[in-house]
Order: structure tokens, then sequence, then C-alpha cells
């Protein structure tokens, strides 16, 4: 098995706390974008979510801030065609639009899929994009366009693992290693793994103290 890709370790004490003060003051929806023209002034870090439609998107982000339902999950994968930008003190959290979704009008999906490339290649203060993938599926075809793109772009991005307390012993192996060749071949993919689930809490505390360095070392 390729274990160039660890899988993030439980965070310390330190930067347990580090993690829960970031998150505990409120966090608060500023707007949702649909052209470039509409993005807020880019004045601050920014970190982006970017993951297919139905992978557990807006959940994480719900259980990362402790609100049931600051972003909005909506229960027809691919409706949420804007980019949503949330304030969390000195740093903007940023949603976009689920990718992968067919069902869509093609004019439709066309134009959100370009807002999402036009993001992800021209945003001077994005520092950081977490790639969320289902643990149930692994990397797809759909994920290695969006990887290749944060490649093109220089846009460093970390590998999230969802939904991971639905895949357990030897299939949770095979997955890794298929996500681990994957990641292999991007040379933008930060080298760590965060496996999460919104269901039990597991890697909660690991990604929000991964957000809070990221947010003090600006």
């Amino acid at each position: 098995m390729n274990m160039s890709f660890p899988l993030a370790q439980e965070p310390d004490a330190f930067a347990r706390e580090r993690g829960r003060m970031l998150f505990a003051a409120e966090t608060t929806f500023l707007k949702g974008v649909v052209a470039m023209s509409g993005l807020p002034p880019a004045d601050r870090l920014e970190i982006c979510f970017a993951g297919r439609s139905n992978v557990g998107k807006s959940t994480l982000i719900n259980a990362l801030t402790g609100r049931k339902a600051l972003a909005r999950a909506s229960n027809t994968p691919g409706r949420t065609q804007e980019i949503n930008f949330f304030s969390r003190g000195e740093m903007y959290l940023v949603d976009l639009p689920g990718y992968g979704f067919a069902n869509a009008p093609v004019a439709v999906v066309a134009k959100w899929q370009q807002l999402l490339k036009s993001y992800l290649s021209g945003r001077p203060t994005l520092r950081r994009a977490f790639v969320l993938i289902d643990s149930r599926h692994g990397i797809k075809a759909v994920d290695n366009e969006i990887m290749a793109l944060l490649d093109r772009s220089a846009v460093p991005f970390q590998c999230v693992l969802t939904k991971a307390d639905k895949v357990k012993g030897l299939d949770r192996d095979t997955m890794l290693a298929q996500v681990r060749a994957e990641l292999a071949r991007h040379p933008a993919a930060y080298p760590e793994i965060v496996l999460t689930s919104s269901e039990t809490g597991d890697g909660i505390e690991s990604l929000r103290s991964i957000i809070a360095e990221l947010a003090t070392t600006g």
C-alpha cells in the first residue's frame, strides 16, 4: 500500500484548543456569488471546500462550525449553484458548488462549472482547497479534473474523506490505497489525508486544527 499520504493524526491538546477557539466565535453567511464580479474583496485568508454533489460538503461545514444549518444541505444534489462565502473572523470559509451532477440542464451545469474553475484559478487569497471525497466511492474521474485544475493553478489542496463511518476493514484499506495512488499523480496535493465522519464527529477536531494553523500562519 502506498503510504506516502498518511492519515492526519489526532491533534495534541494545544492544536485542539486552537481549533476550538477558532470556531468558537460565530461563523456567519456573507453572500452567495453567481459570477466572478460578485466576489467579495480579496482582503483576507480564504479556504474553500470542493466536492462532488452529495459528498456531504454542507454537513461537514456545519459540523466544523457547530451550526446545524449554516450551510444548506439540499435533498437534490446539484441544486446549489453559487459560491457561498461564510465569514469567520479574519477568514472566509468558501463553499463551492457541487460538481459532477449530470441531471441539471447542460447550460446551467456549464455556467456554474465555469464559475467554479474561474474561482479556483484566479483567487489570490485562496490558501488551501479541501477536496472532499466520499469514502464509499474513492476518487473518480471528475475529482481528478478538479485536482488537475488546482495543479495548474498552483493551489495547494488537501483530500478530506467524508462518511468514513460507512467504510470499514478491508474495504477501507482498498479505498485508501486507491485514493493514495490517485493523489500521488497531483503535485498540488498536500501529503496528508483527513478522514472524517460528520455523523460520529471523527476527524472534525483534526480538520479544525489544520484550518487554525493556516489562519495562524497567514
